[in-house]
C-alpha cells in the first residue's frame, strides 16, 4: 500500500512538473511580443494565414528527457499515431501519464471497497485505459466522417481534371470547399508535394496517416495511372462510384443486422450488471469472490470465458463488405 502511495505521488508530481514546464515555454518575452505586434499591424492582409513548417515535427513529449526516453518504444508509436488520427493536440506522453494517474485512482477505488488486490487492479486497469479508449473513440468518428466525404471529395476533384485543372488544383479544390476531416488531411498532402515530395510518395503517407480502406482504392487507382496512362478523370469518378455503393450496401447491411448487434451488446453486458447490482444491493455477498482464494479461480475462469464469449459473438456478427 505503502509503495503504491508513493508511486501515485510520484506520478502526480510528474505531471505537475510537465505542467508547469509547458506553461512556462508559452510565456512569451515583453519586447517580442511587442515586436509581434507590430509586425502584424504590417501584415494585417496576412492575419489568418500561418506559415508552413517543412520541418516534419515528432514530439512524444514537450519534456525533452521523456521524449528521448518514449522514442525507443514501439507501443508508444503506435499511440503517437492513434493521437495523430484522432487529430488531438497532445503528445504521446501526455496521455501516458495521464493514465498513470487515473489508474491511481482506480486503485484507490479499489482499495477502499477491498482489501484484496484483484479489485484495485482491476479498477487500476479499467480507469488507466479510459483514456486511451476516448482516443480511440474520436479516432474512429473521425475516420468515419473522412469515409463519407470521400466520394464527394473524388467527384469535385474528377470534376476539376475534366474542366483541365491539374491533379493539385483538384485537392486545392477539396481543401477549400470541404471541412474537416477530408479538408485537412488533402491540405496535408498537398502542402508535401508544393515542398517537392513526389505525388506517389504524398498519396502513401496520405494513405499511411489516415484509417480508411476505401481510400487505398483512390491511392492505387491514381498511382498506377501515372505509371501506366489514362484518362485519370474517369478512373476516379469511377473509384469515387464504387466507394459510394460499398457505402450505401455497408449501411443496408447495418440495417439488417441492428437486431443481431443489439442482442450482443446486451449478452455482453449481462455479466457486468449483474456484479455491479450485487455489489451495490449485496456487497457481502461478491466480496466473497474477491477475498477468498477459490474465488480468485472462479473470477479467472469467468473472465476467460467472458472474453471466449465477446469474440465470439463479435465475429458472429462483423460482416465484412
Amino acid at each position: 500500500m505503502e509503495i503504491m502511495i508513493s508511486v501515485a505521488t510520484f506520478v502526480v508530481c510528474l505531471v505537475l512538473v510537465e505542467t508547469v514546464f509547458l506553461s512556462l515555454r508559452r510565456l512569451r518575452n515583453p519586447g517580442e511580443a511587442r515586436v509581434r505586434k507590430r509586425l502584424k499591424e504590417f501584415h494585417s492582409a496576412d492575419e489568418d494565414v500561418q506559415p508552413a513548417d517543412i520541418v516534419r515535427r515528432k514530439v512524444l513529449s514537450d519534456v525533452p528527457w521523456l521524449n528521448r526516453l518514449l522514442e525507443g518504444v514501439s507501443p508508444v508509436k503506435r499511440l503517437d499515431r492513434l493521437i495523430r488520427q484522432a487529430d488531438v493536440q497532445r503528445p504521446a506522453g501526455f496521455f501516458i501519464l495521464l493514465s498513470l494517474v487515473v489508474a491511481s485512482v482506480g486503485w484507490f477505488v479499489g482499495t477502499t471497497s477491498s482489501g484484496g488486490r484483484i479489485l484495485p487492479t482491476a479498477f487500476a486497469v479499467l480507469f488507466g485505459s479510459v483514456p486511451f479508449l476516448l482516443l480511440h473513440s474520436k479516432k474512429k468518428k473521425r475516420m468515419q466522417k473522412f469515409q463519407e466525404q470521400l466520394p464527394e471529395a473524388l467527384e469535385l476533384v474528377a470534376r476539376t481534371l475534366k474542366a483541365g485543372h491539374a491533379f493539385s488544383s483538384g485537392l486545392k479544390m477539396v481543401c477549400d470547399e470541404m471541412s474537416d476531416p477530408i479538408a485537412v488531411e488533402f491540405d496535408r498532402t498537398l502542402d508535401e508535394i508544393n515542398f517537392g515530395v513526389s505525388v506517389s510518395d504524398a498519396l502513401k503517407n496520405l494513405a499511411a496517416r489516415v484509417d480508411c480502406p476505401d481510400l487505398g482504392y483512390f491511392v492505387v487507382a491514381t498511382i498506377v495511372q501515372r505509371e501506366t496512362g489514362g484518362n485519370l478523370a474517369e478512373l476516379i469518378e469511377g473509384t469515387s462510384e464504387l466507394i459510394r455503393e460499398r457505402f450505401k450496401f455497408f449501411g443496408k447491411v447495418r440495417v439488417l443486422s441492428a437486431e443481431a448487434r443489439t442482442g450482443a451488446i446486451i449478452l455482453i453486458a449481462v455479466p457486468f450488471v449483474t456484479a455491479a447490482a450485487l455489489f451495490i444491493l449485496n456487497r457481502e455477498y461478491i466480496t466473497t469472490l474477491v477475498n477468498d482464494p477459490i474465488g480468485h479461480m472462479l473470477l479467472g475462469g469467468a473472465a476467460v470465458m467472458i472474453c471466449l464469449g465477446i469474440l465470439t459473438i463479435r465475429s458472429m456478427i462483423r460482416i465484412d463488405v
